[in-house]
């Protein structure tokens, strides 16, 4: 017993002394902490959805996943390297409003002259250790240096493969300011950023940068969290307007009332990047499927969806290609009009709209 009692000790105070590596970053404590407690939407020692969020759906559970993380899937990866077009981001046109997708959930974007970079991962892995979620062969062509200064740096949550600690490390001197989430500015501080470098909404809260460019943070359905405890910082999607654009940057989510809501609220909208893949019956609440991403497009009032969240990661239990497949065909009954870019491929909004199925 005693000898037992040992092992579970030794194994219990090494799994602490890991959790205290950078890349699982720092929750908020002291007064961020007290701060974080008075927005409507932290209850009961965490941050909560608009309506009841289950981690799995009903009747399922974590036994039943990990079964399912073993049984062979064709297709899982693609079998070849992605394509890809390799942008000069530096010399982007300034009246030309840009979108450059870099697969997954990172992109760039070049809105009123100013560069704005959302989610960054190119660490080449969705996760805090190097042998899981490795990306796929091509979806990995940009370094940190083919970036020009960045004007906003958005990180939608603390999710690895959404806040990829090695990323955001080595563009802390590139970047001049940090739209995030409630909470997930104290990663940021760990890593060292400046406080005076990150401002943090809670839903419904907005902020401008450099005089035109307008952010509002919005619901999303969904949870965060990068160790054991989850829920101490926040998720949000984010409604980006210039006084030309309306553009809406999803984040993770799953389907929900919210979509309709921001729609109403704030739309339409001339592109909504809504993310769209790593989905399954089993996590149906914080992951939408395909065809709920074309019905959330539409409550929207979006002019044109650009999918994300593909591409780039397997972490879902779908074939690789399906998520976009899945999409496209829905948003075509839905009269959606859809981009799909090749990684690195421009989108000019409301004038170039790449639609190649590339991935066949």
């Amino acid at each position: 017993m005693m000898t037992t009692l040992i092992i579970l000790a030794a194994l219990a105070l090494g799994g602490y002394f890991y959790l205290q590596q950078p890349q699982f970053g720092r929750n908020p404590e002291g007064a961020h902490l007290e701060k974080i407690k008075k927005s409507s939407h932290y209850k009961e020692k965490g941050f909560q959805n608009q309506h009841l969020t289950p981690d799995l759906a009903e009747g399922t559970s974590y036994w039943d996943i990990l079964k399912a993380y073993f049984v062979k899937v064709e297709n899982k990866e693609p079998s070849q390297p992605l394509p890809s077009v390799k942008t000069d981001l530096k010399n982007l046109p300034n009246d030309v409003p840009s979108v450059v997708w870099f697969g997954h959930s990172s992109y760039f974007l070049k809105v009123g002259g100013k560069t704005i970079l959302v989610d960054p991962v190119f660490s080449g892995n969705a996760s805090p250790v190097s042998f899981f979620g490795s990306n796929y062969a091509g979806s990995n062509v940009y370094s940190l240096d083919d970036f020009p200064p960045i004007d906003l740096l958005i990180i939608s949550h603390d999710h690895y493969d959404h806040l990829d600690y090695p990323t955001v490390k080595a563009l802390q001197p590139k970047v001049k300011q940090v739209v995030t989430s409630l909470g997930v500015g104290s990663h940021l501080q760990h890593w060292g950023y400046s406080p005076s470098q990150i401002n943090e909404l809670d839903w419904w809260e907005n902020t401008t940068i450099a005089d035109s460019l307008e952010i509002t943070a919005a619901p999303a359905r969904h949870f965060s969290g990068r160790g054991i405890k989850r829920a101490q910082t926040f998720w949000s999607s984010f409604i980006l307007k210039t006084p030309q654009y309306n553009l809406y940057l999803g984040g993770d989510s799953g389907y929900d009332t919210h979509f309709k809501e921001i729609g109403e609220k704030y739309g339409p909208f001339d592109l909504a990047i809504l993310e769209c893949g790593q989905y399954n019956q089993m996590w149906k609440y914080i992951h939408m499927m395909p065809e709920e991403v074309a019905q959330a497009a539409v409550e929207l009032k979006a002019k044109t969806l650009l999918p994300v969240h593909w591409a780039k990661f397997t972490l879902g239990l779908h074939p690789w290609m399906e998520p976009i497949e899945r999409v496209t065909k829905k948003a075509q009954e839905l009269n959606v009009p859809v981009t799909t870019p090749m990684i690195g491929e421009v989108v000019e909004i409301n004038r170039h709209y790449p639609n190649k199925a590339w991935w066949k």
